[in-house]
């Protein structure tokens, strides 16, 4: 008997309700493997292309991978229409004149993903899973293609706009269109998350015990677990939210090169100079964007209020960064929703309760894995009086008076942030991180353990006096 699938019941564009179309169509048709499934979804995103016959149609032995055709996965595969008109809106990448970015998901931590490198991703590592020899590097093609083009598209653009956009969605419990913030590179973040879902997941699909897969398990626990389904060893849990340090662990510089460069085909002009040098200043613009910094949760995604009036602009780098505790709201956000709720809030009462044009902080911590932009890396805020044009304004939801934030939100702040802030030239190099205690009388900020917890951090300095004030804005 099939499922009963209803284009009403899962119509939105985000990932529990991709997930929900994945599991419908496992449920029609439970003879298929999870290959032949995640290939068909490949097919009707339209990613075939000659990087997939390159990888899956170079080897010998057919039989290696038990190559499956397309024409013979769509005849054997059980699909309605509502479902098969939702799977093709949701999975079939392009961006429209008005820079609407088609085929990207919003996954329940607010971070959004392009649906086609995912699946290439993902079809790639159950293939070299079934290969004899598996291709080296194989897990980062989908997302090497994407970078090849846009390095080669912007050439020496100058600013360098090799990589990124993000964008905001129309309506974050009910997204259904997503823009980008102005004229995309050929690498969206979106495509760039993707790849690197697509890359971990490859990487992973490849070496487990391929019988076992199931695609809507492995995809549910990876982008819809919670945060209180983790213990305290974060980083090695296969979660959405830890896509930057899992992609660490299975690339490096000269590996990422090197796929771009097969992505191109560009060995076939290695003597050519201009695109090696090329792809070595995208390389390097990837490793800082989605590497090196940390994700930050654009203020549309929290719901923010626009700022009062337009806010001053700052001068950087600039030579301070000070750490604060909210200690209202006083206990950790661990989910988008709760740390959102936590953002408007304390955005009201500092903008209401206090006068001031906008959220004070430069950014806020929450204990979801994110960093928030407040007021970001080129506004003057509110946070540290008498010396808000001279630093940033750091602040972790909840009161750590008596205890710490997790390790994994702490480094967030004092590894990638700050070389983040640095490598952008918004914080000097030698920048001082400072206690809000230590700048401003009479208050106890940022909480006995995590100021304790600061002064063993680099670029923390103790001070003999108070640093000089200047006249702050609101």
């Amino acid at each position: 008997s099939h499922v009963v699938y209803s284009i009403t019941a899962v119509h939105l564009r985000n990932m529990e309700h991709f997930i929900t179309a994945v599991t419908h169509l496992e449920d029609l048709n439970p003879g298929l493997s999870p290959l032949a499934l995640v290939t068909s979804l490949r097919k009707i995103a339209d990613q075939s292309d000659s990087l997939t016959h390159d990888l899956v149609g170079s080897s010998d032995n057919r039989g290696d991978i038990h190559y499956e055709t397309n024409s013979f996965i769509t005849e054997q595969m059980n699909i309605n229409h509502n479902l098969s008109n939702f799977l093709d809106e949701v999975t079939h990448h392009f961006i429209t004149n008005d820079h609407d970015q088609r085929g990207v998901v919003l996954t329940p931590d607010g971070t959004t993903v392009a649906l086609a490198p995912l699946l290439l991703g993902l079809e790639y590592g159950l293939r070299a899973n079934k290969a004899s020899n598996q291709p080296h590097g194989f897990h980062l093609l989908p997302l090497a293609k994407y970078l090849g083009m846009s390095f080669l598209q912007f050439g020496n653009a100058t600013p360098p706009q090799r990589l990124g956009l993000d964008g905001c969605w129309d309506s974050v419990s009910a997204p259904m269109v997503f823009t980008l913030s102005g004229v995309p590179s050929l690498a969206t973040d979106a495509l760039v998350h993707g790849g690197m879902d697509g890359a971990i997941l490859g990487k992973h699909l490849s070496v487990v015990n391929s019988s076992e897969v199931n695609l809507s398990t492995l995809l549910r626990s990876y982008y819809l677990g919670t945060m209180e389904e983790l213990d305290h060893d974060l980083s090695t849990h296969l979660r959405g939210r830890y896509r930057r340090e899992n992609f660490k662990k299975i690339t490096n510089v000269s590996l990422l090169q090197e796929k771009v460069a097969d992505a191109l085909h560009s060995h076939q002009q290695k003597g050519d100079l201009g695109v090696e040098s090329l792809m070595e200043k995208g390389i390097k613009d990837f490793m800082l964007r989605y590497m090196e910094c940390p994700a930050i949760i654009p203020r549309c995604m929290w719901g923010a209020a626009p700022p009062l009036v337009p806010l001053n602009p700052l001068s950087p780098p600039l030579p301070f960064l000070y750490i604060h505790h909210t200690a209202i709201p006083s206990k950790p956000c661990r989910s988008l929703q709760m740390c959102s709720k936590n953002m408007r809030a304390m955005q009201h009462f500092h903008q209401k309760g206090r006068g001031w044009y906008d959220i004070g902080y430069s950014f806020v911590v929450g204990s979801d894995g994110y960093i928030y932009e407040g007021r970001g890396w080129m506004s003057v805020g509110a946070h540290t009086k008498g010396h808000n044009t001279v630093g940033y304004g750091v602040a972790f939801i909840g009161n750590y008076t008596a205890h710490l934030p997790a390790q994994y939100d702490m480094e967030l702040v004092h590894h990638h942030l700050v070389k983040c802030g640095v490598s952008n030239g918004f914080l000097q190099e030698n920048f001082t991180i400072l206690g809000h205690r230590q700048v401003v009388a009479g208050t106890g900020c940022p909480g006995e353990s995590l100021y304790s917890e600061i002064t063993t951090w680099e670029h923390y300095k103790l001070l003999t006096t108070r640093t000089s004030t200047v006249t702050d804005m609101p």
